[in-house]
């Protein structure tokens, strides 16, 4: 049986709230040493031989961290859209025992930055598709509104995750490359991911909730109600009809 509207928002509703909750994970990681904020990053590589880097590095949106004995994330001051590289001075400031990747390039700098505008507007549209998607329950036009909006927040949502991807895999090989064992922190991309594949079937729900009734409310539903009509019309005049012929006999 074809779901309704109602079902159709709110199931919108659900895989929105859903990839809100994957975002602010992964946007906030960093940001506190608590559980579980302190389990997500996006890479970790062994920069001990790197002089001022603590023996293992993650970095997260807010700083490069350490890491504690239970492989916890230990990070100090936060600052926002903290960028992934390696020889500035906001990072090791040295280029000593630094891939020569990292050096004489803003590749990495600028790429990671870019990350945190992209995915703070993806999230502002992607909340305002939440609160528009309870209109989605119950009208046609709050349905397409919110599909908008999920729509808009998928594709920063998009952007930031592609970036993300793009300039840390790179990392990671630049530090292998270079005799540095490095890796990708799972949890970031798999709530970075998942949240993206969320706002996609958001958007679907919400579009197909505008879809429902439209075959009864549109032409076809004109249709009937003209054809209504003249049948009514037909009816009443045979009935005139009949009513002066059994007059006149």
């Amino acid at each position: 049986m074809p779901l309704s509207r109602v079902s159709l928002g709110f199931l919108g509703l659900f895989f929105t709230a859903g990839a809100i909750v994957l975002i602010f994970l992964t946007l906030l990681a960093g940001s506190r040493n608590s559980t579980p904020l302190n389990e997500i990053y996006f890479l970790q590589a062994d920069t001990g031989n790197i002089p001022g880097a603590p023996t293992t590095a993650r970095w997260t949106f807010w700083n490069v961290c350490n890491v504690t004995s239970s492989g916890r994330n230990d990070c100090g001051s936060s600052h926002p859209d903290f960028p992934f590289d390696p020889p500035s001075s906001r990072n090791f400031g040295t280029t000593e025992n630094v891939p020569q990747e990292f050096i004489g390039t803003n590749h990495y700098f600028l790429t990671s930055r870019f990350m945190f505008p992209f995915i703070i507007i993806g999230l502002f549209f992607t909340v305002l598709s939440l609160f528009t998607g309870l209109l989605a329950m119950c009208t046609r036009i709050g349905s397409y509104l919110s599909g908008f909006l999920a729509w808009l927040g998928l594709t920063f949502q998009t952007i930031t995750t592609c970036l993300m991807t793009a300039v840390f895999v790179q990392g990671r090989d630049a530090f292998n490359r270079n005799g540095q064992s490095s890796k990708l922190g799972v949890k970031a991309y798999a709530f970075m991911w998942t949240a993206t594949a969320c706002l996609f079937i958001s958007c679907m729900l919400y579009c197909a909730g505008g879809a429902v009734g439209r075959k009864d409310g549109g032409y076809s539903g004109r249709k009937e109600r003209r054809r209504g009509f003249f049948t009514s019309a037909r009816s009443n005049s045979v009935k005139s009809q009949k009513k002066e012929e059994t007059s006149y006999a």
